[in-house]
Formats: structure tokens, C-alpha cells, sequence
């Protein structure tokens, strides 16, 4: 029987859903069961032998959602393997370098003992509402920075660390 896999996300503008979607998607190629759920729907997470979260990054920070997720489920993702994205930079930086958890994301992996984290490249794109977003578009910084390369490479590696007898 295949290990099932949460990939929760807190999104703002859907560029993080897509990401937790090809993660999803991914690991169930590496043959897990995996469905990817937005954070703020997950009641429970005792159905799952590991979860990802992830979130935007919107000002340096991460989404409410995805740390909420944690402090609510905090016992139950002690017992599990945990892994966190974040999905922000509007620049090729995160597929230049390792970009270390914004400290909402470094206190969220502390409470859950999460094994690892990355950052991937975000997406802004014309037509996104409120007026930061709007600035940073006319500013000409909008765009579409996703590595989904580097994504299948991490999610891959994580299918493998599943896969492992003991690692669990």
C-alpha cells in the first residue's frame, strides 16, 4: 500500500496551489498517494504518513494559513515526516541559490520538526489585485520565476526519503 501524502498550501494569488498540485502530482508518479488541499481546509492530519506545507511568501512573510496549520496540528505532524515550501521571490534567486525560510517559516518547521525546506521562484502576473501587487507589476518585477525543474527534483527526493523503510 502506498504512503499517503498531504501537500497543504496557503496561497494568495494561486501560484502556490499550482506548485503544491505538480508536488502532488509528482510524488504520485513516484508512486505515493498524494493530494495537495489548500491549509486552511485541513481538519485532520492523522490520515496521512507525511505532509508537505507550503506557502506564499507575501512581504517577506508566509501566509497565515500555513502557520495556523501548524500550531493546530502540531502534535499530530511531530509524529509524521514534514517538508516546507515557500514560493516568492519575482526574481531567478531561488533557482540561483538557496534561500533559507523567512523566520514565519523557520518557526513553523521548528514546531513541527520539519526534515527540510526550499524556497522556489513565485509568479506575479498582470490582472493580480491589491495595490502592492499592482506596484510591483508597474514597477515591470511581475513574471513567471517558477523552476518546475527544480521542483520535480525536490519532490522526487522526498518520494525517495518516503520510500525509505526507516525514515519513517
Amino acid at each position: 500500500m502506498p504512503h499517503h501524502v498531504l501537500v497543504a498550501y496557503a496561497t494568495r494569488y494561486g501560484s502556490t496551489a499550482e506548485l503544491a498540485r505538480f508536488i502532488a502530482r509528482t510524488l504520485r508518479d513516484e508512486g505515493l498517494d498524494a493530494e495537495a488541499l489548500p491549509a486552511a481546509e485541513v481538519t485532520d492530519v492523522a490520515a496521512y504518513d507525511a505532509v508537505v506545507i507550503g506557502s506564499a511568501l507575501y512581504m517577506g512573510r508566509w501566509r497565515r494559513d500555513a502557520g495556523r496549520l501548524t500550531r493546530r496540528h502540531r502534535d499530530a505532524l511531530r509524529e509524521r515526516a514534514v517538508w516546507a515550501f515557500s514560493s516568492g521571490p519575482l526574481d531567478p534567486s531561488a533557482s540561483e541559490r538557496d534561500i533559507p525560510p523567512v523566520p514565519g517559516a523557520r518557526r513553523a518547521m521548528e514546531r513541527v520538526r520539519a526534515r527540510g525546506h526550499v524556497t522556489f521562484g513565485g509568479r506575479l502576473e498582470a490582472g493580480a489585485e491589491g495595490r502592492i501587487a499592482r506596484a510591483i507589476l508597474d514597477e515591470g518585477r511581475g513574471g513567471d520565476f517558477r523552476d518546475f525543474d527544480a521542483v520535480a527534483r525536490w519532490a522526487r527526493g522526498i518520494a525517495t526519503e518516503i520510500e525509505t523503510p526507516e525514515s519513517l
